[in-house]
């Protein structure tokens, strides 16, 4: 089959309406059709990892005529890292659809709901797999519109208040993504990635020094890392659990994906060994470590439980853009490619296991908590197994990509002793990490129980938990073919 990649955008594309049809006559099976979808996207994206992993590029490449007046192609293409990517967004994108089925089934609207996350899918996974920087544009703003209606619309006390700041915020910052796009096709004559990566190695460096600036910093907003965090706790916590997991999951992990591919594979080559390059490099490595305290620090102190986890979401952002500020180091960029994927399944675990928690209390104070373990023992399982994740504590998954991007950085300071100052502080933040996820824990399922006859998560909730929780564990474990599809990646 050469039209894999067309088929995983064409298929749900062609399925909105239908899930908007069926969903006014049964909702929960039109979950289970989005679910089917993504499980055979899931088998198609699969197909190519023979060509990932054995191809001379270890890429596999559709491209298709489109508009020949601008010498622009439809290309889609996956490579290791732009594959686990799109998997792991199905992945979420099937949980959080059947956690729906219980989840939102007292809601209004729900053909409009598995309509809009539909749309959500195709966007989200749009993004990882295009190589033009028109689609890639396109499939970032699609990703915008689904996510405002879904915060705003079943969102809890202001939902449009928090979907409009989200809006208003990640729409500023596309205007930056739009105005490095043009750029790069004003000086290059070309919109495809890696065409456009080997033009602007002769181009004036002043303009490219202003095109990675402008596409950086329209990045880092979808990202939430600080300063340009402020959208990020009250979308988080307005949104239903199912959105919010796919909000921390996979959205922000776009932005992170993003400078990867896009501020650093395509424009920071043709900068590379300059004064300004190491200085880009060093200030991502500052406000990584700023957001990774920031957030923990926050953490510690929050006590409602969805705004709580939202903020280590922004910790985690730190992370990732101090991995990414270790380019071109590859153990420290494959690292931060695992923890992007292991923080997405840890952390889209960690907002639905709060959903459950949220929808059997009704509340959302965790000091209002305490002692569920024994009344919800599947969802405190599942949420111990996504904190002690989210704490980086071996053997879960986050533990493991963090223990790579720090081997890289310590190959950094051997080259390059600015990094030292910054990885000390950055496994100094590891600790504030288990302290806020041991405090969550403790508050809302350990101690004396303050509610009596309290009922664990309906099935199809406890289903999607468990899958993940399983999940988490495996990359902890076992992240051997993961660590090998990325690192089978050239960037530069």
């Amino acid at each position: 089959m050469q039209n894999i990649l067309l088929l995983t955008i064409i298929l749900p594309a062609a399925a909105v309406p239908l899930v908007y049809l069926l969903g006014k006559k049964s909702p929960k099976n039109v979950a289970l059709l989005i679910v089917f979808i993504c499980l055979i996207n899931i088998a198609l994206l699969s197909t190519t990892v023979p060509a990932i992993l054995n191809g001379a590029d270890h890429k596999y490449v559709e491209s298709y005529y489109w508009i020949p007046i601008l010498r622009v192609s439809f290309t889609l293409f996956v490579d290791g890292i732009s594959f686990l990517m799109a998997i792991i967004t199905l992945i979420l994108i099937l949980t959080a659809a059947l956690f729906s089925i219980n989840y939102m089934q007292e809601r209004k609207g729900l053909a409009e709901y598995y309509a809009l996350l539909m749309l959500l899918s195709i966007g989200l996974v749009g993004v990882f797999i295009t190589s033009n920087f028109m689609l890639f544009y396109f499939f970032w703003e699609l990703m915008l519109l689904p996510s405002y209606f879904i915060i705003g619309e079943w969102g809890y006390k202001e939902p449009y208040r928090a979907a409009f700041k989200f809006f208003i915020f990640t729409h500023a910052g596309a205007v930056f993504v739009l105005l490095g796009i043009g750029a790069i096709f004003m000086v290059t004559g070309d919109l495809d990635m890696f065409q456009a990566q080997a033009a602007l190695m002769t181009t004036d460096l002043e303009i490219v020094k202003w095109i990675l600036l402008s596409l950086t910093a329209g990045f880092a907003v979808k990202m939430a890392v600080v300063p340009v965090h402020m959208w990020l706790p009250d979308a988080h916590s307005e949104a239903p659990a199912p959105m919010s997991a796919l909000l921390s999951g996979v959205i922000i992990g776009a932005g992170g994906y993003a400078i990867l591919r896009v501020s650093l594979g395509t424009v920071f080559p043709a900068l590379m060994g300059t004064e300004f390059a190491a200085q880009f490099l060093h200030g991502m490595a500052i406000f990584g470590v700023i957001s990774a305290f920031f957030g923990a620090l926050i953490a510690l102190v929050e006590n409602d439980i969805k705004r709580l986890i939202a903020y280590s979401s922004i910790a985690h952002m730190g992370y990732v853009l101090f991995g990414l500020s270790l380019f071109p180091f590859q153990e420290a960029i494959t690292g931060t490619v695992l923890h992007l994927v292991n923080h997405a399944v840890s952390k889209g675990l960690l907002f639905l296991s709060a959903g459950a928690v949220m929808k059997q209390l009704e509340i959302r104070d965790i000091r209002e908590m305490g002692g569920l373990a024994g009344q919800m023992p599947i969802t405190a399982a599942s949420s111990a197994t996504a904190a002690m994740s989210i704490a980086g504590f071996p053997p879960f998954a986050c533990f493991m990509s963090e223990f790579v991007i720090f081997i890289g950085a310590f190959q950094a300071i051997r080259v390059n002793g600015f990094y030292l100052l910054p990885t000390v502080l950055m496994l100094a933040a590891t600790v504030l990490s288990l302290a806020y996820s041991l405090r969550f824990l403790s508050h809302v399922f350990l101690g004396h129980p303050k509610h009596e006859k309290i009922a664990d998560a309906p099935l199809l909730m406890k289903l999607s938990m468990l899958a993940l929780a399983a999940l988490v564990i495996i990359l902890g474990v076992w992240p051997t073919l993961f660590v090998y599809i990325i690192s089978n990646t050239a960037l530069v």
